[in-house]
């Protein structure tokens, strides 16, 4: 199946799945900054609009050149500024920050990061930006180069600080010809995380008991000797998209990550960062009893090696290596065994074969409330990719199946059924 293909199968699973869902009343400002990614934004417009919203585009000069003023006004139906002045009139950017329910800048280029997280102020964009006092969503847009660049990489850590909420770049075919991160998020996947933001702020004003989650994400590394180790390809992606979830509506968060290199700083989320499956057992022994729901994300390592060398071992010293392999703690285990009526439990299921009748079996041995099942037959899902594609298992109901989404959403959609759950609520 040709990757265009794929992702028009995404979009349409995308816009069927959100078709009970509306923005009507919503005042969105867009922000576009001098990106080809630009070229997408009449698309978002489209959507936004179509679903309700009402929707005031903001342009910087250098934008202009991917995209016109002319077609983003004939979609929003509103007159698109791209300066601080028209002749002798004043576009008022305190005015339009705002005026806003949302601001969404995408795409955000490299330049634009740098300025926001800086202060600098010398286009209409930046002006409105610095006078917003609603929520900031950014969908950045780069060659990979300058994606990952160490100046890139701290402006957005500085954003992050800022609790702004950041759209993940995608995988794929860039401006420069090389396959690789810095593709801006297609139009529906921003469209769906913005849905998905006001549809949790409706449900936060009815659930207003906060609640205090103990959430486990990232691999597991049993050392071998001071630079080996068993371990397997999981990044935490998942976990902490679960976490930041929780954390976005107001829920106090224990995280308990494994190696990974994401960097987390919530105001609501304290981070215990361990390396191996008894460090990642211990700190959730530790705090499962102060908690009222439980989400354990992380990929354990089943096994760790009976013991560990404490010098690197040499191939020149040994002919065949073996290794002793000893069982590590079952978490999910000892944590559904021993807990409380109020307390829910969820635990996570990786599966290549028979995978419903696998995770069935595991929330029934495990005294799990829920289990939220990946496949690796799944195309575009699991370890190391944005998107995700899951079901949710559970012992009194049917199973509950998600089209593939991006992880933010998948983790947004773990989080409001779980806080529905009759167990939580009452």
């Amino acid at each position: 199946m040709s990757s265009r293909m794929m992702k028009s199968i995404i979009a349409q699973k995308i816009i069927t799945y959100y078709k009970i869902m509306s923005l009507k009343g919503k005042k969105i400002l867009l922000g576009i900054s001098g990106s080809i990614a630009a070229y997408k934004t009449p698309q978002l417009v489209r959507l936004m609009v179509k679903a309700g919203a009402e929707v005031q585009v903001i342009m910087t000069e250098s934008a202009k050149d991917f995209v016109t003023p002319l077609s983003l006004s004939t979609v929003s139906k509103k007159t698109v500024f791209s300066q601080i002045q028209n002749g002798e009139q004043w576009n008022d950017h305190v005015r339009l920050g705002r005026w806003a329910d949302l601001f969404i800048l995408a795409p955000a280029s490299a330049n634009t990061l740098a300025k926001m997280a800086h202060g600098i102020c010398d286009n209409i964009l930046l002006a409105v930006y610095l006078s917003s006092n609603c929520p900031i969503f950014i969908a950045p847009a780069m060659d990979e180069d300058m994606w990952l660049h160490p100046a890139t990489k701290n402006n957005v850590k500085t954003l992050q600080s800022f609790n702004y909420h950041f759209i993940d770049t995608e995988h794929g075919e860039l401006a420069s010809g090389i396959i690789g991160y810095g593709r801006m998020a297609e139009p529906e996947h921003i469209f769906e995380k913005i849905s998905t933001y006001f549809e949790n702020r409706r449900s936060l004003k009815v659930n207003v008991d906060k609640k205090k989650v103990l959430i486990t994400a990232g691999p597991t590394y049993e050392p071998i000797d001071p630079v080996r180790f068993i371990g397997n390809f999981s990044t935490g992606k998942m976990g902490v998209a679960i976490a930041k979830a929780f954390a976005e509506l107001g829920h106090e968060v224990i995280l308990v990550l494994g190696p990974s290199n994401i960097q987390v700083e919530h105001d609501h989320i304290i981070v215990h960062r361990v390396q191996t499956a008894q460090e990642m057992y211990d700190t959730c022994v530790q705090h499962f009893e102060s908690v009222d729901i439980a989400v354990m994300s992380a990929a354990v390592a089943d096994y760790r090696p009976a013991h560990a060398a404490t010098e690197k071992i040499k191939k020149e010293n040994t002919k065949d290596l073996k290794i002793d392999l000893v069982k590590n703690p079952d978490i999910l285990n000892t944590l559904g065994h021993v807990k409380k009526e109020h307390q829910f439990v969820v635990g996570f299921a990786l599966e290549t074969n028979n995978e419903k009748a696998n995770a069935l079996d595991k929330l029934y041995r495990k005294n799990a409330d829920m289990i939220v099942l990946n496949s690796l037959q799944d195309e575009n899902a699991g370890f190391g990719y944005d998107t995700n594609k899951v079901t949710f298992i559970l012992k009194d109901s049917p199973a509950q199946e998600l089209p593939l989404l991006p992880k933010d959403a998948v983790a947004e959609k773990i989080v409001q059924f779980i806080l529905s759950s009759p167990k939580i609520k009452r």
